[in-house]
């Protein structure tokens, strides 16, 4: 019997030196709903990557005093090289200066040529080089580009314009019809009022006064616009009008894109009018989250708020960052990022109540059963609540995921594991292990506590591969799948190992 296949996207990301923790974010988001589907037994394809054509690329080339593919090839590694301290289990890393991606671009500008989609003319408008965007003169602010706050510049050139006015009534009746395409709510209210329904204008595809970009081939003094080039990049990753389309036919539609609230308007609109112009099935969902912000501010060099996010991994580790931006913000909501905030976390969560639990269970089972546990089943009413709410917890897990409530999906986890510490002072292992008569009662909750960690662990993967990892090797375990969370009493008798600190707590 087949998996049910799963395809998430991030964006693609413009080649940077200078990622911060906000432009992870989104990465690890997406990285944690892909290893939960993996954990489900879906078949999953993962793919993100780097935007590596624009204005904006080829001025910093020349400033630089290389070529444009020079340029990018020489900072790409760093995105590569983040990914991996972050742990992103990715399936595919896209570049648009790949040479698939760059001929199925071209093939599709054509092909919306030669149906009457794409059409020549003259291009006079404002336009923002660090965004990439096209603004009308009544959707500046204050006379500035309305996403980034910078200047725009006049443009009057040759250019090619797609239709997507042509498509606006179908848009909206595809938006009506499939309620969860656009989320959260707040987003799609935003398209639909503010963008969509007001009227869309046909919008420039190509530019003539740089050359950094993929041409035209029928007509090569035309570089083809750096969203339409973008956004291509999740069909022609998978194959889309190669020879070999396998993946394409496989895994389209996308199930899920996560994006940025900034451009959540050119996935909401350019992209699902792009596939509709190609008689393709539109991405099932697309989901704006909020960003991470210091003190109220986007982060930025220039606001003096700016740190490589491999210093706060050298400083704490991968998986404290992780859990910290996955647990702080809930889902599509603006979120604080501050180490004070990080460090509260881990000394609340990760060293108190995670790191506590598994050290106190492993170091009583080895000082009381010389490392030996073994469910003797002499339960107590207390008992009974415990493992039912063990047992519960995949579900609950599992429908926050499928509701991208990531957030809620932790708290839930480390309920169960709250429960566990409260469950150890209510017991009182150690006085029962002054009483030889109680040595089955003692073994019974020591087990019961082990198993929780089991469970709790297996859930954690997806969330904090390296802890879980560490976790399992403690306990002494290989039942890790998803399908050993369906009944309570999976975990073997076997020796635990040694206990070992999970995470120090930090003193300020």
């Amino acid at each position: 019997m087949s998996k049910d296949k799963f395809y998430i996207t991030t964006p693609i990301y413009y080649p940077s030196a200078n990622f911060h923790i906000g432009h992870c974010y989104t990465t690890i988001i997406a990285d944690t709903i892909a290893r939960y589907k993996r954990l489900e037994g879906y078949d999953v394809f993962f793919m993100t990557g780097t935007d590596e054509h624009g204005q904006k690329i080829e001025k910093k080339a020349t400033e630089a005093g290389v070529s444009p593919k020079e340029y990018v090839d020489a900072i790409v590694d760093n995105a590569k090289d983040l990914w991996r301290a972050l742990n992103i289990s990715y399936d595919k890393f896209i570049r648009t200066t790949d040479t698939q991606h760059v001929l199925v671009v071209q093939k599709i500008f054509k092909k919306l040529y030669e149906q009457g989609d794409i059409y020549k003319g003259e291009y006079k408008g404002l336009y923002c080089t660090p965004c990439e965007s096209f603004w009308t003169k009544t959707q500046l602010v204050d006379g500035k580009c309305p996403d980034c706050g910078r200047d725009v510049h006049e443009v009057s050139e040759e250019a090619y314009f797609f239709k997507i006015s042509k498509y606006q009534d179908k848009l909206v009746d595809y938006i009506d019809k499939h309620p969860d395409f656009i989320e959260p709510i707040s987003r799609k209210n935003e398209m639909l009022n503010n963008f969509i329904k007001p009227g869309l204008e046909d919008i420039c595809v190509s530019r003539t006064s740089f050359d950094w970009g993929i041409k035209v081939d029928f007509d090569p003094k035309h570089v083809v616009y750096v969203w339409i080039d973008a956004l291509s990049n999740y069909i022609s990753g998978l194959g889309y009008l190669t020879e070999d389309d396998t993946l394409f036919k496989k895994y389209w539609p996308a199930d899920l894109h996560i994006v940025g609230k900034e451009i959540i308007r050119f996935h909401t609109i350019i992209w699902p009018i792009m596939l509709m112009a190609l008689g393709l099935d539109l991405p099932k969902k697309v989901y704006g989250h909020g960003w991470l912000v210091i003190g109220g501010n986007k982060i930025s060099k220039s606001l003096g708020n700016y740190k490589d996010p491999r210093e706060y991994i050298a400083s704490y580790g991968v998986d404290a960052v992780r859990y910290f931006v996955l647990r702080e913000v809930p889902m599509g909501n603006d979120g604080n990022f501050s180490e004070s905030a990080l460090i509260n976390r881990i000394n609340g969560d990760l060293a108190n109540i995670l790191g506590n639990l598994v050290n106190r269970t492993i170091g009583m089972i080895n000082k009381y059963f010389n490392g030996y546990v073994e469910n003797k089943k002499i339960n107590e009413e207390i008992d009974n609540k415990l493992i039912e709410s063990a047992l519960s917890l995949k579900n609950k897990v599992s429908k926050n995921i499928d509701d991208l409530d990531i957030s809620l999906a932790l708290e839930n986890i480390f309920d169960l594991l709250r429960s566990c510490n409260k469950y150890i002072d209510d017991t009182t292992p150690w006085i029962l292990a002054k009483d030889e008569n109680k040595k089955d009662r003692l073994a019974t909750v020591l087990y019961n506590l082990v198993e929780c960690i089991r469970i709790s662990t297996v859930l954690l993967q997806a969330f904090m591969p390296d802890t879980a990892s560490n976790i399992f090797r403690q306990i002494n375990t290989n039942k890790t799948t998803f399908d050993t969370l369906d009944r309570f009493g999976v975990y073997d008798s076997s020796n635990v190992n040694k206990a070992e600190v999970l995470f120090r707590r930090i003193e300020d």
